[in-house]
Formats: structure tokens, C-alpha cells, sequence
């Protein structure tokens, strides 16, 4: 049986194109409106695990889902860093010179202000990118168009007018694949990577001495995220990704004497680093 995977975002959302290289093209999908149905569906057991994006390499970390993670009972077991080429798409037989209007997801639109500035587009946010281009096709205008992928256009029979209009060529998406702790299964790999969360006592010189722990052992931090805790004003809950494995003895000694100085600690996954 093929699994099925939740992602946020119409069909042909860049989600659902990390799922299929993430896991299999076999894969069936199930579309969500927000990234806590996502969650929510591999919970209630509609979903066998999802894909969500964690961070852009443009516009920074996608918080909400920082904040899924560290309630739900999933585990990251793979990552990918997927390129994200952004298209203006309008419906059969409209032209570039006659749009006026542009709509997508906010972050793809500020990925191609240049674009949308220097042919004066009126930008209007949409709750995602292929869910503009499925918009389109159901009400929009010839004057209309959408930013998204090419598998949007292909699903929802619109055509590219321009190919990749984004702002930076250098603009990647980094996808987590998260499946429930009780069935998740570590994929092999020359280089490992861990996320933790972890909060430690509201002192000064806490964090400092928290992170001492993996500096003293030479073992490279990745990313720090902090994350408001809830009821607990001015206080932060920290995620840390490390190169490493956290059955490594090196990296197991760092997780233990991080346990010593924090009131909480959590291996969120250990699984192959992608590359970009």
C-alpha cells in the first residue's frame, strides 16, 4: 500500500513535489488547508506522515511549524533542500503584456519583487502558491495571473508566461519528512544531521553554558531557532540542528550533559543531511 502524505497547499504545491522525491512518485497525497491539519491528519491516522517546509534559504524559518513540532508525537526522519523556481502563469492564450494583476502566496511574492515592480503588477496575497493558479483557472481573468511551480500550471491547465522570475537563483526550501515516533525508521547516511529542542532555567549565562556542552566537543551547530513558550512570558524554547548522529558517543555524551543543565530536552529526529 502506497503511503499517504500530508502536505499544505492545493495539488501541485512544492510540497507535494518534496513528498514525491522525499519518499516515492507512487506516493497518494493529501492536501491540507494549514500546516496544524497537516499535523492533525497524520494524528487521527488519515495520514501515514508528512512533508513541511522548515525554512527558506530567502525568507527565513517557517515559525508555525517550529511550534507544531515541539507538541506533536512525530519524528524527522529525512530532509531535502528543494529549488524553488517561481513562474508567472496565466490561463490559455493570455499574454504577459496584458496582466495587471498578480496573486501567490506572500513569501513568492516578495521572492519576485523585481519581476512584479518592473512590469507594474498589482500583488495580491493567496493563501498558497498552486492554490492561486487553481484560483485562477476557476474565476480569474485574462488580465490575472498567478506565481507558482510548474506542476501547478500542468495540473490546473494554465500556461507560463515567464519561467523563473524570482528575485535570487539561489533560493532553495528546506523540507522535513515526519513520520510518527512509534513507527519512524532511520535512513542511513555518511552525514547525519539531529534537531533538538530544548529549554533551559530562565538565569543568566544558561543558554551559553547549554551550548558549551557540544562546543567542548567540537560538534558544529547548524541552526538556532527560539520560540516563545506559551503561558510563560519571555520565556524560549530553543531548536538546535547539530552535524551528527545522536547515537554517535561524542553526540550522546553532548545530549546527556545538555540534559544536566536544561529543564527539557528532546531529540526530535536523527536523519540524513541534504544537500543542496
Amino acid at each position: 500500500m502506497n503511503p499517504v502524505v500530508a502536505f499544505q497547499g492545493e495539488r501541485g504545491a512544492f510540497s507535494e513535489e518534496a513528498a514525491r522525491k522525499l519518499i516515492a512518485e507512487t506516493i497518494e497525497v493529501k492536501p491540507c488547508a494549514t500546516f496544524d491539519d497537516v499535523f492533525d491528519a497524520v494524528k487521527s491516522g488519515d495520514a501515514t506522515c508528512a512533508v513541511v517546509p522548515i525554512e527558506n534559504s530567502l525568507a527565513g524559518s517557517v515559525l508555525r511549524n517550529y511550534e507544531l513540532l515541539a507538541s506533536a508525537d512525530l519524528t524527522i526522519t529525512a530532509e531535502l533542500f528543494l529549488p524553488i523556481r517561481l513562474n508567472l502563469i496565466g490561463r490559455p492564450g493570455a499574454r504577459l503584456e496584458d496582466i495587471r494583476r498578480v496573486s501567490s502566496h506572500p513569501v513568492a511574492l516578495a521572492q519576485c519583487h523585481r519581476f512584479i515592480a518592473a512590469h507594474a503588477l498589482e500583488a495580491r496575497p493567496a493563501y498558497d502558491t498552486a492554490g492561486s493558479v487553481k484560483l485562477l483557472m476557476e474565476q480569474g481573468s485574462a488580465g490575472e495571473a498567478a506565481i507558482a511551480g510548474r506542476a501547478a500550471a500542468e495540473i490546473y491547465g494554465a500556461e507560463i508566461l515567464a519561467e523563473s522570475i524570482e528575485d535570487h537563483p539561489e533560493n532553495f526550501t528546506r523540507f522535513l519528512l515526519l513520520m510518527p515516533a512509534s513507527s519512524s525508521a532511520v535512513r542511513p547516511s555518511p552525514n547525519m544531521k539531529t534537531t533538538l529542542l530544548f529549554r533551559t532555567p530562565n538565569k543568566p549565562g544558561a543558554l551559553f553554558r547549554a551550548l558549551a556542552a557540544f562546543a567542548l566537543r567540537d560538534i558544529n551547530l547548524t541552526k538556532l531557532e527560539s520560540r516563545p513558550i506559551e503561558g510563560r512570558p519571555w520565556e524560549y524554547s530553543f531548536y538546535a540542528d547539530l552535524a551528527g548522529d545522536a547515537a554517535d558517543p561524542n553526540v550522546a555524551r553532548a545530549i546527556e550533559h545538555l540534559r544536566e543543565m536544561c529543564e527539557t530536552v528532546r531529540v526530535l529526529g536523527t536523519y540524513g543531511a541534504g544537500a543542496v
